[in-house]
Parts: structure tokens; C-alpha cells; sequence
């Protein structure tokens, strides 16, 4: 009897390792492996960044695959679930491995009748890491350590939970399953394939990231030869996983834009294979370290014209008023269209950005910073977070008088120590017999105190929204985007005169200190009537790590602990007569 029990229980331990082992070889992935933080867009274009949900016990995912059987009958368990823990400090949302388009992951959705937010992970680098398997599987991850604490059945995923939300260790942090496999073909190529520095790493760095990185430039690491890149490829890899980098990215399926800052599906999937394999050099030669940088300040080479600003002294510590200044063009001795303009900043570390204004010859002051602006005047770009030198396009310009000045409005911000700012407006013009034959015409569709609701305080998503009109048939050309620490998200629509909406841009995670001039690859053809409606959203909670108040209710101010909304849109109008005939009068 004895024995027999004996060889029973050896038996039994046999079929139980062997379990064991067949589980680790399917799913690497083990309790307590971690991830790292990431950011993924929902189904409807909503930002969502894992540590953002830090004051959570932990963050529930169902893997949602459109039309999986596995995740049908998955999903009503899970949103009882849902209903059961929310409450408790759980975050419920699903994950769409595949990157499959929003709108089929919309419908799917809608039929598996839920409005949580599926995170659809385009490039599969966040589902390859959190290695998903199947769909229909559920997991919990930790948002402070980021780490998978169970992953498994909804079934176990209800004791899991249970025991979150009662302080304790997970009991069963694994639950085998069956299902569809979900297979990531194209990351498992590249990884197949192997990832060559020279060939891969290097160009995409070149291209995407050294002109901002490298030594004189804005960004606060060179990465200019293999051993910086290596040196830095933990950050590198934290940042593509967050989105931070490279920054101002935009929603990319909405509009296409020159600038859009969105790094290539397949670079992505190449720099963090490349990373999670060593980060190795491979050939003879560093490509990166053989770069070569203008050695000109300016953009376009030595402007035609440079407007010295008069030094501004910022102390070391306090709150600073706006600055309004006043220059002339001096050596401007003839009127001149405008071809291009750009600001260097004397100091970046405390000017935050500039409202400019040409004053007419003749004007004692200026009509405003901002507002409609003639487009038959010249375009000086002002100082803003992360913009570019500002080229017209072709045959586009403004005409600069002689005898005019330009009004400028100065943001300046305090670093700990007393500095001088002493910045430089270049200008470009048009040769004397090339007058340009199209102009860009501009308006804010501004927030101001008269009109501002204040956001209340704690409030993580506060919305307000603004719109303008385009009077006749034009050409949508750029947007603009300007909040202050607490702008979450900003949205440009056109509402066309037969009631059809057009979504044209998402600025889904806007960054205070990127604001930038977003120009569309082709221009976006509106009729007259069309209405641009632009919405903000504003976080004002505590896990907005920006954030300098969140208890206050936040009113409309200049200063960057109040708010603002701008939202600005450049167009070309289809007739131009206008403008060509009024210039030549």
C-alpha cells in the first residue's frame, strides 16, 4: 500500500513538473518579469501612459483580437470584473497586439459591446515585451515596477484581483490556457534577421535624432558615435516604449504631416531589437562619428537681414511679467517680401517662447499679438518650444516695408541663476524682381479670460473648445497648438458646410515644451462656410507629474501655473486675386 502510494505521488509529481516545464518553454514571460513603462493610443485616439496610473494597485489587460472567439466569450466575464474592482483602485482596459486598424478595433468594440479603452499597439513592441500569446488572455501589471503580476484565464484573473486588493502576493500568478495564438511575424523577422548598427542603428539615429543630439545642439546627449548610443540604449529604449521621444509626436492616423515626428513602424521594432540584443557593433567604420554639421548658425545660411534684440537680463530667482520690446529693421532700405525667418534664442534655458507682431511704418504701437493678421504683411516667426526656422513655400511670402518694426512679447522663466539673453531674428528675402504670388492667411481660435471656464481642481480631463470660420473656398496649410503644464490633448476638426466632420490633426500627448508648427504633406481642401472646431483637454490632477497645483482651480493667465488655450490655423484661400490686386495698389 505504502508503495503504491509512494510511485501514485511520484507519478503525480512527474505529470506536475512536467506541466511546469511546459508552461515556462510557452510562456517565457514569468510572475514578476518586467516590462517597463509604456504609452499606447486607444481605439478613439486617447493617450494613455502606464506610470500616469501609479496611484493604482494595478492595471488589468484583456487581449483583444477583432473577431477572436477567445476574446467574445472573455469579455462580458471581464467587465463584471470591471464592475466588481474599478472601485478598488484597478485600472480595466484591453490591448489589441496586432496594431489592427482603429476603425475595425472601434466596431469590434462596439460588438463586444464595451467603452473601454483598447490600446492598439501599431509597431507590437509593447505586446512582443509583455510576451502575449493568445487572445482572450488576460494580465495585471503593476504600474510602479511594471511589472506582470498574473497572466492567465479571466477566471484567475478574479483571484488575482482579490488578492491585489487585499495587500497580498498573488497565490496563482500563472494560469495556463488555450486559444488563438497570436503570432508577431514582423518584430520576430527582425529579430530573426538580426539588427546591424551600421547598416540600421546608425542611419536611423542619423536621421532621426543627431541633429538634435550632438555636441552644440539643443538636446541634452550627443549621440555621435556607437558608444553613446550604447551608452544611452537603456533610456533609448524607455523612451520609444513612453513616446517621449523622438518629441511632439502626433496621432498618425490622423492627417499626414511633414513634421508629424512619428518614428517608422519598422525603426521602431529594429532599435529596440537591436538594444534587447546587446546594442553591438558590427563594420570597421562608426557612420555616426564621421557626421558633419553646418557650421553656420542659420538655417539657410547668413541671412539678408538680422535683427539684434536688446539684451534682456533675467535674475536668478522670482516671477517675471511678460517683456514687450520694440526694434526696427535696421539696414532694411527698401520694401522686401519675406521668404523665411528664424529666431535664436540667446538663452533657451529662460526664454520660453515670443509673440511677434510687424508694426507698419508710421504705427506707434502694436494692433496685437495675436488675432487675424493682414497676409499681405510679412511673416516674422516668433520663439516657440521645439519649432523650426520658418521657410515660406513656394512663391508665398509677405511684404516688410521700410521704416517698419517689430513688436515683440517676451516670456522669460527663471533657472537659479542670473543669465543675459541677447537673441537674433535672421531674415530671408525674395530677390528684387520675384514677388511672390500667394499669401498665408492665419487666425487663433483663442480662449480668452472674457470667455475661459476655469478648470476645476483634481479634474484629469477637463475639456473646453473653440472654433473659427474660413470665409471662403482655401487650402488648409498648418496648426498650432499652446497650453500651458497642465494641456493634455488638442484636437483640430473641420465641421463642413453639409454637416460631414473631418478630423485633421491630434496632438494626443502635447508636451509644454514642444509647441510646434505642424504643416500638412498636402494641403486639405476646405469649402467656404467650414467651420474649424478645436478641443482641449486639460489634466489638473495630481498624476500629472507637471502639475504645480492640483488642488487650485485654475483660471486664464499669462504666467505658466494658469492656462491658456490657442489654437492656431494657417490656410491658403483658392482665390488669390484678392491679395495680388490690393498689393499692387
Amino acid at each position: 500500500m505504502f508503495t503504491k502510494l509512494k510511485n501514485k505521488n511520484y507519478r503525480q509529481w512527474q505529470f506536475a513538473l512536467a506541466a511546469l516545464l511546459c508552461s515556462a518553454m510557452t510562456s517565457p514571460l514569468n510572475a514578476a518579469e518586467r516590462v517597463g513603462d509604456f504609452s499606447l493610443l486607444d481605439q478613439n485616439g486617447k493617450f494613455h501612459h502606464i506610470a500616469w496610473y501609479d496611484d493604482h494597485k494595478a492595471i488589468a489587460f484583456l487581449v483583444q483580437v477583432n473577431g477572436s472567439a477567445q476574446t467574445r466569450a472573455a469579455a462580458p466575464d471581464y467587465q463584471r470584473l470591471q464592475s466588481q474592482f474599478d472601485a478598488q483602485g484597478i485600472e480595466f482596459m484591453m490591448i489589441n497586439p496586432l496594431g489592427q486598424a482603429r476603425e475595425s478595433v472601434q466596431a469590434d468594440a462596439a460588438a463586444l459591446g464595451t467603452s473601454l479603452p483598447v490600446l492598439i499597439d501599431d509597431a507590437q513592441i509593447v505586446s512582443d515585451a509583455m510576451d502575449i500569446q493568445r487572445s482572450g488572455e488576460t494580465f495585471l501589471l503593476d504600474p510602479r515596477s511594471f511589472e506582470v503580476i498574473y497572466r492567465g484565464t479571466v477566471a484567475g484573473l478574479q483571484t488575482a484581483l482579490g488578492d491585489v486588493v487585499a495587500g497580498q502576493n498573488i497565490s496563482t500568478p500563472m494560469v495556463a490556457m488555450t486559444g488563438t495564438d497570436v503570432s508577431f511575424d514582423a518584430i520576430q523577422q527582425v529579430a530573426q534577421q538580426g539588427v546591424s548598427y551600421s547598416k540600421d542603428v546608425a542611419p536611423i539615429i542619423a536621421q532621426n535624432c543627431a541633429s538634435c543630439h550632438r555636441e552644440g545642439g539643443i538636446a541634452p546627449f550627443a549621440m555621435d558615435s556607437h558608444a553613446m548610443v550604447q551608452g544611452w540604449s537603456p533610456m533609448i529604449r524607455e523612451v520609444l516604449m513612453t513616446k517621449r521621444m523622438p518629441p511632439g509626436q502626433l496621432d498618425p492616423h490622423v492627417g499626414n504631416f511633414s513634421n508629424d515626428y512619428n518614428l517608422a513602424i519598422a525603426d521602431q521594432q529594429k532599435l529596440i531589437k537591436w538594444i534587447e540584443a546587446g546594442a553591438q557593433k558590427d563594420g570597421s567604420t562608426d557612420s555616426l562619428a564621421e557626421l558633419k554639421w553646418p557650421a553656420s548658425k542659420w538655417a539657410y545660411g547668413e541671412p539678408d537681414l538680422i535683427v539684434k534684440l536688446p539684451e534682456q537680463s533675467i535674475p536668478a530667482t522670482g516671477i517675471l511679467d511678460y517683456r514687450t520690446v520694440i526694434v526696427p529693421f535696421e539696414g532694411l532700405d527698401r520694401d522686401r517680401w519675406v521668404r523665411a525667418s528664424q529666431y535664436l534664442a540667446g538663452d533657451r534655458q529662460v526664454l520660453h517662447h515670443t509673440l511677434n507682431a510687424v508694426m507698419q511704418p508710421g504705427e506707434t504701437r502694436p494692433r496685437g499679438f495675436l488675432g487675424e493678421v493682414d497676409p499681405n504683411a510679412a511673416y516674422i516667426t516668433p520663439y516657440i518650444p521645439g519649432a523650426e526656422p520658418h521657410m515660406e513655400k513656394a512663391n508665398t511670402g509677405g511684404l516688410l516695408k521700410a521704416g517698419s518694426k517689430l513688436a515683440l512679447q517676451l516670456h522669460y522663466t527663471t533657472m537659479g541663476k542670473e543669465t543675459l539673453d541677447a537673441s537674433e531674428i535672421g531674415v530671408w528675402f525674395y530677390p528684387d524682381d520675384q514677388i511672390p504670388q500667394e499669401r498665408l492667411s492665419s487666425e487663433c481660435a483663442c480662449i480668452f479670460p472674457q470667455t475661459w471656464t476655469d478648470i476645476p481642481a483634481y479634474d484629469p480631463d477637463f475639456e473646453q473648445q473653440q472654433s473659427i470660420t474660413i470665409k471662403a473656398d482655401a487650402y488648409l496649410q498648418s496648426f498650432i497648438p499652446h497650453m500651458h503644464f497642465r494641456g493634455k490633448s488638442m484636437s483640430f476638426a473641420a465641421h463642413l458646410p453639409n454637416g460631414d466632420v473631418q478630423e485633421l490633426i491630434n496632438i494626443a500627448n502635447y508636451n509644454y515644451n514642444w509647441q510646434i508648427d505642424y504643416k500638412l504633406e498636402e494641403p486639405v481642401f476646405v469649402p467656404a462656410g467650414t467651420k474649424i472646431v478645436v478641443t482641449a483637454a486639460y489634466d489638473n490632477s495630481a498624476q500629472n507629474k507637471a502639475n504645480p497645483d492640483p488642488a487650485r482651480t485654475v483660471p486664464w493667465g499669462d504666467q505658466s501655473w494658469d492656462e491658456m488655450f490657442f489654437g492656431q490655423v494657417y490656410w491658403k484661400y483658392v482665390d488669390q486675386s484678392v491679395f495680388v490686386s490690393s498689393t499692387a495698389q
